[in-house]
Order: C-alpha cells, then structure tokens, then sequence
C-alpha cells in the first residue's frame, strides 16, 4: 500500500532530523507492515518500501568511491535473488549501486555550490523474471557544504564621495560581499568586514559593510582622494576563514570653507588715453581655494574717484574682475584714477561663517598716459544755410578746431573730396571759412553733406573730421510747366460750354507758403472761336469748348496755348501747348474714333475687318516668296560653274556633318589660333549648292604680325582712355601696313621730300591723270595752279 503525502513529508523530516543528531550516514529500506488509514479525498495503499535522505560530504578527494548509503528491501532473504537497479539524476554517471547488496557510491567530486542534491529512484526486481518485487521508490542525496568559497565584492572597486569637513560617522558608501557556501550550514557564509587601507580616516560597520568618517575636518584642499581597502572574511572572522578583498576610492567634494584673498594690496595700471570706451584696462583676481560654484565670485567698485569712468565685471570661465573703460579719458582733464574694488563670494555656506569674512578689499590706481591726440572740432556737426543763387566764393559758415594736446599745434583745414565729388565747395586752409566753388542748384541737391579734416601742423598724420550739413535755399527759378501729358478729346456732336480737359501744373521750386498757379490763354489764342480756359483757383483750370459741330474732314486736330504763372517773386511763366484731337463719339460721349483717314473709309468695313483683310494679304505674300525660295534652290546645280563670277561667297551645306569621325567638314584649329592658314579642302562627304573659288590659294601669305600689333596697340589704348564710352563700341582705323610695293603715294609726303623724281610724263597720260600732273609737276605754276 502506498503511502500518502502528508504522512510522507513528516516521516522524512523526522527520519532527517534523527540522522543529523545520530550522524548516521546510511539507512536501509525494510518493509512496512502499517495498517491502512483513510484521508480527505485520498486512500492510502499499504507499500513496502521506506526511503530515507541520503548526505554526503561535497569536495570529496579520495582515490575510491564515496560510499553513499545502502538500499534494502524485506522482500530479499540475502540469497541473492533480488536485485537493485538504480535511475535519474547522476544515475551510473555520478552515483552507482551494487545490485546485489545495494549499496550506493558516489563515482565523482561534487560541489554543492554547482548542484545542491540529486534527486534518484530505486527499485528492487526478481533476478530471474526481472519483475519489480516492489514499486519504484524516489529518494534525494543531499551535497553537505563545506567552507570552500571565498567571500566575493561583485560591484568592486568602489568610488565614492563624501564633502569636505565631514564631522565622524558621517555615511560614505556601503560595501557586500557575497559567499557562495550553503548560509544554512555552519558560518561558511556569515561574512564580517574590516579595513586594511584607509585608517584612521575612516572606518567599516563589520557587519553591513558602511564606510563611515573616522577624522573630523578632512580638508579637500590638504588631501581630495583616498583609497581605502576593505576585507570580507567569512566563518565570521575566526581563523581559518577565506576572505576577500576590493577597493573603495573616495573623493572628498568640495564646500565653501575658503574666503576669497587679494594676492596683493593694491595694483597700477597705466593706460593710453586714447583708449576706446569699452576697452580692456586690466584683470585683477581674487584667490579662492574652493572650486566650482564655491569659488564663484563678485567684484564691485565701492569708492574711489573713477566710479563714472571705469566698471568692473566677471569673467565666468576664470572669475578674473575685468576692469573697463566708460568714458573717454583725457590726460588734459585727469592723469589719474583711484579704485577701491571688493571681490566676495556668491554662495556662502552658513556653516563655515566662522571662517569667514567671504570677502576681500584691494586699491587700483590707473595712470592716464598722454598721447598725441587728432585735432577736435568744437562741434560735432554744424549746420549751415546757402541760397541756391549765391555766387561763386560766397561765404557759408566758419568751423573751428583745436589740438587737444598741451603744445597746442596749429591746426590746417581741408574738405574730404569722397563727400564733395562736384567740388561745389571750398575752405580756407587756416581759418575753416567755407564758401561756394561752383553755383547751386537746389533742385538737384538740397543738402549736401560734407567732411571736414582739420589736421596738425606739426603732426598731419593726425586727422580730426567734422561735418557739416550745408542745406540749399529755394529761389524761384524754374517755371511752371504741365503736371502730365495730356491727351485731350473733343467729340463731333459736342455742345458750347462744354468741359473737355481739366489741367493742373507743376513747379520744381518750393515756396515757403506752397505754390499758386495762375492759367489763361496767350494773346493770339484769347480770341479763338473754338475752345475757352476757366482758371479754377485752386491750382487748376478746366478747357471748355466755345461752339459745336467740330468735324474731322474739317480739322482733326486743334492746338490751344495756354499760359501758366507761378506766384513767386519774381514770378516765372511758361506757354504749354494742350493738343485736342476731334473724335467720333458714341452717345455717352466716349471717343471711338480720332483719326480723320478712318472717316473717309467705306462704311461697310469696320476697322477690324479691314485688319483681318491685311493679315491674310500679307500671310498670302509670305507664302509665295517661301514658295519661290524653295524652287530656286532645287533648281540651282551642284557642280562648279566656272562661268559664274569669281567672288567671296558663304558656302552652304545641308547637312549635319559625319560625328566625331568627320574629319573633313571642319578643321577647329582654325579657331584655336588665328595665325593658322590652311588650304581650301573641299568635303569629300557632301557635295555643296554653291561652291566658288574666291581666289588662288597659297600656303604662303604676307606675315600679319603688324596688323596685329596695330589693333592691339589701339585696344589697349581705348582701355584706358577715360573719355571712351562704358560699353562695347566699334573703332575703326585706316591702317593699310608696311612694306607697300608702290610706297606712299601721300602728297604730303611727296612734297616735303627731297626726291629728284621727275613727274613730268604724267601730262602725257591724258585727261585723266592731268590732277596729278598739276601736284606733281616741275613747273613754275604747277604748285598753284
């Protein structure tokens, strides 16, 4: 019968317990006669076999078996006729069992931290049938643990931080090591920690392993790293334990425990003058043995007589106070300046307030060095008025300068021609009166903006500039004129009275009160019958028309002079001539039509008929030259006509040439270099539709070096020539070369030369040569004849 769960479970537990007291390292299997019992849901069956929990030691070194334990059953009687079999975990490979006496031996070393028990089944069988004479039992052999592990720091080497000025027993990082013994058998596995490297600045609990300050006011600044070594050592510390060892690194962070210091009391500096606003004048830094935002500083001016003059700042990467220049520093006003400048820290710790004060004081004298400074004007701009009809050497202002320096050097004027490119002004060298060089005109330039270098006498390198602002007055000198273009209208069927065009003008001038235009007709148009003039007096006046029935067979176009005045004084007038055309009117008094041809026209065709008439005219005309241009070219031959005239004629070819293969059709190099001749070659590929022979050829031609030379000459020269025109323009030279069969035939030339040629027989060659028979004739009168 078997037996159940629970029943099971305690029996091995008081069977394990009863071994581990007694030390007995064997059992046997007997047989049990126990009545059945009855539980919840289950039935137990009567079974013969009772398993027992094997143990055995693990790191086993001997050379034989590990003897194990002994299985038995009651069913054998010891004549051999019962025999064990053994199977599952390890089973022939790790654990073997005698068949005959069943006994169990372990084959193998083991090590419980690889595998902590095995778990196996037994059986008894009948030698001779093989037939199992109980049912299979499982039982479990257990690894005892001995101490062969070491304790293990898995997370080493360790690095930590702990601030500066600890007090003890401050908490700086916790260590664990881990032993991989049984924990649960004997102290192979109760680790204690203690530190070999690192006293006596700092400690380890033996049991949790916290590294904690030992020593009070560690200073970062003295020492900022230590390197402890901690110890784990398990069988909790006895001898002949097994222990481990790691490293812990800890960097001790900093605080604000150090005031800022001034290496030195006080500083000088000397400075130029001339030194821009903004400038650098120097950097001052106070120590600070702290770092990071601990050593951040302030700096402040706090007294001193330069507190408008120079400021103070800091620079975040290096926390230097960098000293500046506000304003522009006069050696002539001041030659020194006092600063008082205190540095402090931002972040103070109350905690080292003791230490304190976190601040420092220390004097900077700056020293103003003299420079030789540019002339100065004594006002950074002027302003001046001229009027526009000022004569040439009028006098416009005066501007004034001086030298800023103690000796006071004369001081020269001059305009900077960049700002004056007309040169409409000048200015007297040593006395900066600026007058007129040229007459104004206030309608092309109404101010006019100029600079004026005032520089040393002694120094002229030193160059002061002033400006001046010289506005144009306005004179009335231009008339009045039309304020536009007008295209004026008058219908057929306009009634008297009737308003065609309303005009208005403009002036270039500007009067101080605006403009008042006055219009009206000129004498000889007063009187005419056609149109009138109404003066608005609003600066406009309105075209009326005088009569009616206007026609354009009559008159097409009308020509009405008016006469406009301005109000200036003294007053300026001018005649506008206002063309009126006479148009074709619908009823609404639009115009359609304005040209008198179009009146005569036939009235069955209007004007866009008429336009379609000429484009197919003109397209039928296009046509037929394209049509007689095609016939002609079929019809011209294409072999050499030799009767046909001898000429220079562009040859022309209908095709696309042969590729890159096509050698014949063009020679390139003839456009790579203009001084190569080559032979007329006629294409082999094509035959051309007209093919002329200009003139005989010859491989060898005059040299045109000297044409070449002419041209480049006169291209150079139109390069520079200043009056030449900004844009591609065309020369053209008389240049006939050197080195003519026939010489010159100048009679200029002829003249002035001493030559004893007699030029009489030209008086034989007849009337047509009897000019120059007359030039160059020895006779007494030939000369003037």
């Amino acid at each position: 019968m078997k037996l159940g769960k629970v029943e099971f479970c305690h029996f091995l537990q008081i069977l394990a317990l009863f071994l581990c007291l007694s030390g007995m390292n064997q059992a046997e299997l007997s047989r049990s006669r126990s009545k059945p019992y009855f539980q919840s849901g289950r039935t137990r069956t009567k079974r013969s076999w009772v398993w027992n929990q094997f143990f055995v030691l693990e790191e086993y070194m001997g050379t034989d078996p590990l003897y194990v334990g002994k299985l038995h059953s009651d069913v054998d009687k010891g004549d051999g006729s019962i025999k064990y079999i053994l199977s599952g975990e390890g089973a022939s490979s790790i654990f073997i069992i005698d068949e005959n006496t069943g006994d169990i031996h372990a084959t193998k070393r083991l090590d419980r931290e690889e595998q902590a028990y095995y778990t196996l089944r037994a059986q008894a069988l009948d030698r001779l049938t093989n037939k199992p004479v109980e049912p299979e039992s499982e039982f479990v052999i257990k690894i005892q643990d001995i101490n062969d592990n070491e304790p293990k720091f898995l997370d080493g080497p360790y690095t930590a931080g702990v601030p500066e000025m600890s007090p003890v027993g401050t908490s700086v990082v916790q260590v664990t090591a881990t032993d991989a013994d049984d924990p649960t058998y004997g102290n192979s596995a109760r680790v204690v920690y203690s530190i070999l490297q690192g006293q006596p600045y700092f400690s380890v609990e033996p049991k949790t392993g916290v590294i904690k300050t030992a020593l009070p006011n560690m200073d970062r600044e003295a020492k900022d790293q230590y390197l402890l070594v901690i110890q784990a050592k398990d069988m909790v510390g006895q001898n002949g334990g097994l222990s481990g060892t790691t490293s812990v690194t800890v960097t001790l962070t900093d605080v604000n425990d150090n005031p800022p210091r001034f290496p030195r009391r006080s500083y000088q500096y000397n400075v130029p003058e001339s030194l821009p606003v903004a400038s650098v004048v120097a950097r001052i830094k106070a120590a600070d043995a702290d770092m990071g935002p601990n050593a951040e500083m302030e700096y402040k001016i706090v007294d001193g007589d330069g507190l408008g003059v120079f400021k103070i700042s800091v620079d975040k990467d290096t926390q230097e106070g960098i000293i500046t220049i506000q304003k522009e520093l006069d050696f002539e006003a001041k030659t020194s300046y006092t600063l008082r400048i205190e540095a402090a820290n931002m972040h103070v710790d109350p905690r080292f307030l003791s230490l304190g004060p976190f601040s420092d004081m220390t004097t900077v004298k700056i020293i103003v060095e003299d420079v030789d400074e540019p002339p100065v004007f004594t006002s950074r701009l002027y302003s001046m008025v001229v009027s526009e009809a000022a004569k040439v050497g009028t006098i416009i202002g005066t501007v004034a300068a001086h030298d800023p320096d103690a000796s006071n050097s004369p001081v020269r004027y001059s305009i900077d021609r960049n700002t004056d490119l007309e040169r409409y002004f000048n200015i007297d060298a040593n006395s900066g009166v600026i007058t007129t060089a040229k007459s104004l005109d206030r309608e092309t330039n109404a101010v006019h903006n100029i600079t004026v270098l005032a520089m040393e006498s002694q120094n002229p390198a030193q160059i002061g500039r002033g400006y001046v602002a010289i506005t144009i007055l306005d004179i009335n000198d231009n008339a009045p004129e039309f304020a536009m273009e007008y295209e004026t209208t008058v219908c057929e069927n306009a009634q008297p009275g009737q308003v065609i065009q309303k005009i208005s003008a403009i002036d270039k001038d500007d009067p101080p009160n605006g403009h008042q235009f006055y219009f009206g007709l000129t004498a000889e148009a007063a009187n005419n019958h056609n149109f009138t003039l109404q003066d608005n007096k609003d600066n406009t006046a309105t075209v009326l028309t005088r009569r009616n029935g206007f026609r354009r067979q009559e008159q097409s176009v009308f020509y009405l002079p008016i006469f406009i005045v301005d109000s200036g004084s003294p007053s300026l007038s001018s005649t506008n001539t206002l063309t009126i055309r006479v148009c074709d009117c619908d009823a609404d008094g639009i115009a359609q039509t304005c040209n008198a041809e179009a009146y005569i026209l036939p009235a069955g065709l209007s004007t866009g008929a008429l336009i379609a008439i000429l484009a197919c005219v003109l397209t039928l005309l296009v046509l037929v030259l394209l049509i007689v241009t095609m016939r002609r070219r079929k019809k011209e031959p294409l072999i050499f006509d030799e009767e046909r005239d001898i000429r220079e004629n562009i040859v022309r070819y209908d095709d696309e040439g042969g590729g890159e293969e096509d050698t014949e059709a063009f020679d390139m190099a003839a456009l790579r270099n203009l001084n190569i001749i080559r032979d007329t070659k006629t294409r082999r590929d094509v035959t051309p539709e007209i093919q002329f022979l200009s003139r005989p050829t010859f491989k060898s031609i005059p040299d045109n070096v000297i044409f070449r030379e002419f041209i480049w000459e006169r291209l150079k020269e139109a390069d520079v020539d200043p009056c030449a025109p900004p844009y591609d323009s065309l020369q053209t030279y008389a240049f006939e070369g050197n080195g003519s069969v026939a010489e010159s035939l100048s009679s200029l030339d002829s003249i002035s030369s001493n030559s004893d040629q007699n030029y009489d027989y030209l008086s034989d060659w007849g009337p047509r040569f009897k000019r120059l028979a007359d030039m160059y004739g020895t006779g007494p009168d030939c000369l003037y004849s």
